[in-house]
C-alpha cells in the first residue's frame, strides 16, 4: 500500500466529505482483503462510526435533551462525550498527545460531523498500518498502549452509541429500521 502523509490524508478525507456533501459512515466501507492489526482496528472504528451515524441521524432537540433519570447524561451530553472520545482516538492515530478541545460552541450537527470525520480519519490511518503498537494514547506525560484504545475510547464510544440509540427510542424517535448492523448497509426501498 502506498504511504501518504497524515496531513495529506486529513486533507483528502475533508475534501472527500465536502465534495460528496455527505458524512462518512452512512454505510461501512468495503472490508480489507487482508487481516492485519491495522485493518482489524480500523474495522472496529468503522463499526463505531456506522453505529454513531445512525444513532445520531435525525435527532431532535427533544431527543438531545432526553435523560433517562436525574443525574445521568442527556442524549446531547452523551454525543459530546463520544466527540471527546473520537478526539482521543484521533490523537493516538496522529501520534499526538490528547489535547482537550473546547467544543461547547459547536451545534449538534457540527459535533456529529466532527465525530464522524475524526473516526474516519483515524480508521484510514490505522488501516494503512501493520503495526498498531506505535499508536499510543498520550495524556500529559503518561503513554498508554493501543490496547487501552480498544478497551477504552473505542469500546466506550460503541457503548455510548448504543445508549443514544436506546435513549432516542425512549424519547419516541427510534433509529431507521432499514439499517443492518451486521452488514453495515442500508436496505434500499
Amino acid at each position: 500500500m502506498k504511504k501518504i502523509s497524515i496531513t495529506a490524508l486529513l486533507i483528502f478525507v475533508s475534501i472527500n466529505v465536502k465534495a460528496q456533501d455527505n458524512l462518512p459512515y452512512y454505510e461501512i466501507p468495503e472490508y480489507s482483503d487482508t487481516y492485519t492489526a491495522g485493518t482489524l482496528a480500523a474495522r472496529m472504528i468503522d463499526g463505531l462510526g456506522f453505529r454513531f451515524y445512525w444513532a445520531t441521524d435525525g435527532l431532535t432537540e427533544e431527543d438531545l435533551s432526553y435523560k433517562p433519570i436525574g443525574g445521568s447524561r442527556s442524549t446531547g451530553e452523551t454525543v459530546d462525550h463520544v466527540l471527546t472520545l473520537s478526539y482521543v482516538i484521533l490523537s493516538a492515530a496522529l501520534h499526538q498527545p490528547y489535547d482537550k478541545k473546547d467544543t461547547s460552541q459547536l451545534s449538534f450537527e457540527e459535533k456529529r460531523k466532527q465525530t464522524l470525520i475524526n473516526l474516519k480519519t483515524a480508521a484510514d490511518i490505522l488501516r494503512a498500518s501493520d503495526d498498531v503498537s506505535k499508536f499510543v494514547i498520550v495524556f500529559g506525560e503518561r503513554e498508554n498502549p493501543f490496547w487501552n484504545a480498544i478497551n477504552g475510547p473505542i469500546a466506550d464510544a460503541i457503548w455510548h452509541s448504543g445508549q443514544i440509540a436506546s435513549y432516542r427510542r425512549t424519547s419516541g424517535n427510534p433509529i431507521n429500521s432499514d439499517i443492518n448492523h451486521f452488514t453495515g448497509t442500508v436496505k434500499s426501498n
